[in-house]
C-alpha cells in the first residue's frame, strides 16, 4: 500500500523532450523549478503525479548483464546518494529518454523529474524519485472579465487528471533494483515496450501480486487454449471453469495448488491437462508459477475484468453465467434447425 498524504516535493525540474521521429531537439531548463511554497501549485502537482498509481504491481530495474549496466538505475542511485546531483542526472535521464524514443508514434512532450520526501510504501517511510512525461494537451475555456463584460478564450494546457507516462522509484530494495511503480496510459501496441523496456529497463517484481497475476493469466489461457470447443468442451463449461477459478481466488487468502485442483479443476484427466499446460505456459511466457503464495486481492481485482462470463448467442442474446452450471441444458431443435439453451431457476426479479 502506498500513502502520499505527508509527501513533500524536495526538488523538481522540467525539460522538453522533442519528437525524435520528426528530428525535434530536446530543450533543457537552465535549472530546477522554484515553487516558492505555492501550496495550490504543489497540491495540483501532487495530484497529477500520484493519483494514477493505484495498483500494487511493482517492478525492479533489470539488465541481463547486471544492474550496473542499467543506465537509469545508476543515475537514480546517484541522486539518492547525493541529492545535489539531481539536476545533472535529470539531463542524463532526459537525454536517454529521447535516445530511446525511436518509434514513430512516440510524441514529444514535457519531461518532469521530481524528488519526493516522506512516501510510505508498504509501511516503510522512504524518499522517491519520480520520472514523468506528458505528451497530450487539452484545450480549456477561460472566462475573463474586462470592462464589466465577460469574455471567453481558449487555452491549451495539461489535464492534471491524465498523466501519460510515469514511474515512481522508491528508495528501498536497492540491491534488487529498487521498488518501482510504472504506468503508460498512451502507448498500447509495440511502442508500449519503449517506456518499460527500452527506457527504464524494468522487470516485474516477484511478489504475491506477480504470482497471483501470473496464475490467473495461466488459468485464463488454459480455458482458452485447451479447455475449449476443439476438445469437446462446451462454452458453458468453460465459463463455469473461469467462474470457479475466480471464486477460489476471491474466497481464499492463500493459494494452494492441490486445493485449487480439487475445488476448481476436479476431474483427474483435466488436472493432467492443466499441469501440462502450466508447464508449457511457464516455459513459453517465462513467467514463474508458484505452487503456494499469499493471494493479492489487488491483482485479483485487476485481472477480474478479463474473465469473461458471457455467452454470446448470434447477435440476439447475451447470457451472463455466474454459477450453477447444472441449471443449464443445451439442445438442438431439428424442426427449426437451431441450437438452444434451457435455463432452470427458482425466481426472477
Amino acid at each position: 500500500m502506498i500513502d502520499f498524504s505527508q509527501t513533500t516535493i524536495e526538488n523538481i525540474v522540467v525539460h522538453h523532450i522533442g519528437c525524435r521521429a520528426e528530428a525535434e531537439e530536446t530543450r533543457y531548463s537552465k535549472g530546477e523549478l522554484q515553487l516558492h511554497d505555492d501550496e495550490m501549485v504543489i497540491e495540483v502537482l501532487k495530484q497529477y503525479f500520484f493519483k494514477p498509481f493505484k495498483t500494487e504491481a511493482y517492478f525492479n530495474f533489470h539488465n541481463e548483464e547486471g544492474l550496473d549496466k542499467n543506465s537509469v538505475y545508476g543515475w537514480v542511485d546517484s541522486v539518492f546518494s547525493n541529492a545535489t546531483s539531481f539536476y545533472e542526472k535529470s539531463i542524463n535521464i532526459a537525454n536517454h529518454l529521447y535516445e530511446q524514443s525511436n518509434h514513430p508514434k512516440i510524441k514529444g512532450g514535457e519531461f518532469y523529474m521530481v524528488l519526493f520526501n516522506n512516501c510510505v510504501v508498504d509501511g516503510e517511510i522512504v524518499d522517491a524519485l519520480g520520472i514523468f512525461k506528458s505528451e497530450n494537451k487539452d484545450t480549456f475555456l477561460k472566462v475573463m472579465l474586462r470592462d464589466n463584460n465577460f469574455e471567453l478564450g481558449a487555452q491549451e494546457g495539461i489535464n492534471i487528471k491524465k498523466l501519460d507516462k510515469g514511474c515512481l522509484i522508491f528508495n528501498t530494495e536497492k540491491d534488487m533494483g529498487y521498488k518501482i511503480c510504472s504506468i503508460d496510459n498512451i502507448n498500447k501496441g509495440n511502442e508500449a515496450h519503449f517506456w518499460v523496456d527500452d527506457f527504464l529497463g524494468l522487470k516485474p517484481r516477484e511478489d504475491n501480486y506477480y504470482f497471483t497475476n501470473n496464475y490467473l493469466q495461466m488459468c485464463k489461457g488454459f480455458v482458452g487454449e485447451v479447455f475449449n470447443e476443439e476438445n469437446d468442451v462446451e462454452r458453458p463449461d468453460q465459463v463455469d471453469m473461469l467462474n470457479r477459478s475466480m471464486e477460489y481466488f476471491n474466497k481464499h487468502a492463500a493459494f494452494d495448488e492441490k486445493e485449487f485442483e480439487k475445488e476448481v479443476i476436479r476431474q483427474p484427466e483435466v488436472v493432467d491437462a492443466f499441469q501440462d499446460y502450466k508447464n508449457f505456459f511457464e516455459s513459453e511466457k517465462s513467467m514463474p508459477l508458484q505452487d503456494s503464495f499469499d493471494i493479492s486481492k489487488d491483482a485479483v481485482q485487476s485481472e477480474k475484468k478479463h474473465f469473461k462470463s458471457v455467452l454470446k448467442l448470434d447477435k440476439n442474446f447475451h447470457v451472463y453465467v455466474h454459477g450453477k452450471r447444472q441449471y443449464m441444458e443445451k439442445g438442438f431443435d431439428s424442426q427449426r434447425g437451431l441450437k438452444f439453451y434451457k435455463l432452470f431457476f427458482e425466481y426472477e426479479e
